[in-house]
């Protein structure tokens, strides 16, 4: 008796993921180190100068943590209630923090004590951060208020109320020293200029904003709100250049890298989307386990941090490259050792042994080598074979219709299971290289189970979803038909045109030659 063969599964070309410079680039962080903090984090701020340490804001304290340490090396908790957006200095020597009592305070990073504290605001300062010019600071609260405080005097020097409805993000600019931007739940963006008594330029944005963020370069303003990111130019008074909706919740958080050409997006969808400044098109993406809160990227992009609504820091270091030089390898053994024996020609003499492999059978193939046709149909319907590998439940339909049991495997079936059936028939007939095997499984169905039509409800409706599938796949078969009639007439055009042309030539160059003759 000869040895049973597995069912014989078709290769399908799949397409590969497209490998880009971005991909490997940012392929090429370690594995993640989880940090728990004590509450939501709502904000990560780097300090911009060497070592590079990080400040995060989460429930009443702010942690300072060094690049590589997994324990806080500073711990600011002078807050009475939760502390928010936690900003350093541009030298990295002062850190200020609003509060949900509305205060808010300047803490020396040598220090634990704060060094002032601003009180105006009537409700929670969720923005706080300071002016280029590194002696004012600039706020934003619930009390729909937006101001700016002079450090030495502890003053307030001006305020503004044209929001009307939380002030939740803010930004400043690095060129000029009066200039901040801030972001509401009123669904606007103000930009105001310290000198002026009301915001010089106002920005729809058409969704609660979360996050605003200002290019270097000034010319350019990014706001996120809703599912949107969108990017405005405002030297041309605010004038929309692209939007960008390619997360699937609301974004929460923005970031530009070190050079200022790829901007990071992070939202409640647990995702990370990495934009070209120049296409704004996705060039790679993260995912992580929660949804995302606070993202930051140190100086050098060589750290990547994300804050969590569970409380969990993601922190991602870049791998190190790898030395030039060769490490001290151990002695291998000579080449000869592995091709020794491998031209050898068995004598006449020689007997030769044969180690068959192992051939390991699938549920399927078992049962089908013990001639259960229905049980094997069946071990291919379930889940995780049916959705994911759609090729060895056709292979299977194949095999069976092959050995003439296909119809006795789809007889005496009950509602549920033949409901399984004809789902996956109506969603994977339309695929050309299923298309031959599952019309006839179609067939033998609609033969079947004819006569019971009209006494379930559910079989009823997968029929008639069944013959929808099939009628547009039919239409778009007789559309495709005539665009390819329309292409073949076109085509057969231009040759006829292309023939006529050529005889023409043909046709004058003998002409001539015979006027040539009939001349000389």
């Amino acid at each position: 008796m000869a040895s049973y063969k597995p069912v014989a599964i078709p290769a399908v070309p799949k397409l590969g993921e497209k490998i880009t410079q971005d991909t490997l680039y940012w392929r090429g962080y370690k594995t993640p180190v989880q940090i728990k903090e004590f509450g939501a984090i709502n904000k990560i701020d780097f300090s911009p100068v060497p070592p590079y340490n990080y400040a995060v804001t989460a429930s009443s304290r702010v942690h300072i943590y060094g690049r590589y340490s997994q324990e806080p090396i500073k711990t600011f908790s002078r807050f009475k209630d939760a502390a928010y957006c936690a900003t350093y200095r541009d030298d990295g020597k002062l850190l200020v923090a609003g509060s949900e009592e509305g205060s808010i305070r300047l803490f020396d990073i040598s220090g634990r004590a704060p060094l002032r504290q601003f009180d105006g605001h009537t409700k929670a300062v969720h923005v706080v951060g300071f002016l280029s010019d590194k002696y004012r600071i600039f706020s934003g609260g619930d009390d729909y208020s937006s101001s700016v405080w002079d450090i030495p005097s502890a003053t307030e020097t001006v305020s503004y109320s044209e929001h009307n409805d939380y002030v939740r993000c803010g930004c400043a600019s690095k060129l000029n020293g009066d200039v901040f931007i801030t972001g509401s739940y009123d669904h606007t963006v103000k930009v105001f200029d310290a000198r002026t008594k009301s915001s010089v330029m106002t920005i729809e944005h058409g969704h609660p904003v979360e996050s605003v963020l200002l290019f270097p370069s000034g010319g350019l303003l990014v706001s996120a709100g809703g599912r949107y990111v969108k990017v405005w130019d405002v030297l041309k008074g605010g004038q929309l250049l692209v939007s960008l909706k390619n997360h699937h919740k609301t974004v929460t958080c923005l970031c530009l890298n070190s050079s200022g050409q790829r901007l990071l997006s992070g939202s409640l969808d647990r995702h990370v989307k990495i934009y070209s400044t120049t296409s704004y098109k996705v060039v790679h993406s993260f995912n992580y386990a929660t949804s995302i809160l606070s993202l930051a990227l140190s100086p050098e992009d060589e750290t990547i941090i994300v804050g969590m609504t569970n409380g969990v820091l993601n922190v991602k270091h870049r791998k190190p490259e790898e030395s030039k030089e060769k490490s001290q390898k151990k002695r291998q053994p000579a080449y000869r050792t592995y091709v020794k024996g491998r031209n050898y020609m068995p004598k006449q003499e020689d007997f030769y042994v044969s180690k068959p492999g192992r051939c390991v059978l699938r549920k399927y193939d078992k049962l089908l080598k013990s001639f259960q046709s229905s049980k094997a149909l069946d071990a291919v319907l379930e889940p995780h074979i049916r959705l994911y590998t759609p090729e060895v439940t056709v292979a299977v339909m194949q095999e069976l219709n092959r050995r003439g049991t296909l119809r006795s495997a789809l007889a005496g079936r009950d509602e549920k299971q033949i409901s399984l059936l004809l789902t996956f028939v109506t969603r994977r007939v339309i695929e050309p290289r299923f298309t031959p095997v599952l019309i006839t499984v179609a067939d033998m169905i609609t033969d079947i189970y004819q006569p019971v039509v009209g006494q379930s409800a559910l079989v009823d409706k997968q029929f008639l979803r069944l013959q929808e599938a099939i009628g547009r796949e039919i239409d778009y078969q007789e559309e495709l038909l005539e665009v390819l009639g329309m292409m073949d007439a076109l085509f057969a055009t231009l040759t006829e045109k292309r023939a006529t042309y050529l005889e023409e030539n043909k046709s004058n160059g003998l002409t001539k030659t015979l006027d040539q003759d009939i001349s000389i």
